[in-house]
């Protein structure tokens, strides 16, 4: 596929762009990653995504695919024979991992959210919890859903890891402004590992932003009050 017939809209901080980059790198797709200016829109992006005005957006052959999860799906269906397929192959498991990618994109992402907007410290604790509550139960989740082995698709990085794994850059960030670890091996310890696996995978660990870049970024998007 020569690299003209797909391009990528998005932001190199962005956790839903990030899927959309790993979904490509894992398929071995040659793309053009076309970067949007903060603070702005390009003419490109409103006119592929009318409606929500929003990226990642997906350029294939100029036909525009809107939405992280849409997009994931959509790479792994269209080019079904390279690489590994991201989606598992049994309906049932295809239907659990969106379930509980819906459930972080739902609810999960935005207690941790929350955190970084939280305008009192009784605000972010509570935040805190509602995080760990969810990770208690992706924790479960993973061991349910990887059956022993080393991701939740199985063998390798699936629909779900993509999910959760495009949000772990940003939670360094936020586990340094709230002065606490959320993913280690006393509480998540399954969760922890995964974690390291997914950050070094090849397709995954270019992508990744350098925390102190994303931090100076995060005050820009999360400024705080002043006093």
């Amino acid at each position: 596929m020569a690299t003209g017939d797909v391009k990528l809209i998005g932001s190199w901080a962005s956790v839903f762009v990030m899927r959309a980059r790993i979904a490509l790198n894992l398929k071995s797709i040659s793309h053009e990653f076309l970067q949007e200016t903060f603070g702005s829109k390009s003419e490109l992006l409103l006119k592929s995504n009318p409606v929500y005005k929003k990226m990642p957006v997906l350029l294939h052959a100029d036909k525009p695919v809107c939405e992280s999860n849409i997009i994931v799906q959509y790479i792994d269906e269209a080019w079904s024979s390279s690489g590994p397929s991201i989606l598992p192959s049994q309906p049932y498991d295809r239907a659990i991992a969106r379930f509980w990618a819906a459930y972080i994109d739902d609810k999960w992402f935005i207690s941790l959210r929350s955190i970084l907007t939280a305008q009192r410290e009784e605000e972010k604790k509570a935040a805190i919890a509602q995080v760990e509550e969810g990770n208690a139960i992706l924790e479960k989740v993973f061991i349910d859903c990887s059956k022993g082995k080393t991701f939740f698709n199985g063998d390798h990085i699936g629909y779900l890891d993509i999910a959760l794994g495009s949000f772990l850059g940003w939670l360094r960030v936020i586990e340094l402004d709230a002065n606490h670890k959320f993913l280690d091996e006393t509480k998540t310890p399954s969760l922890a590992k995964w974690a390291d696996r997914f950050c070094n995978d090849p397709s995954v660990k270019p992508l990744i932003p350098e925390t102190t870049k994303l931090a100076e970024f995060a005050k820009k998007l999360f400024p705080k009050p002043q006093a």
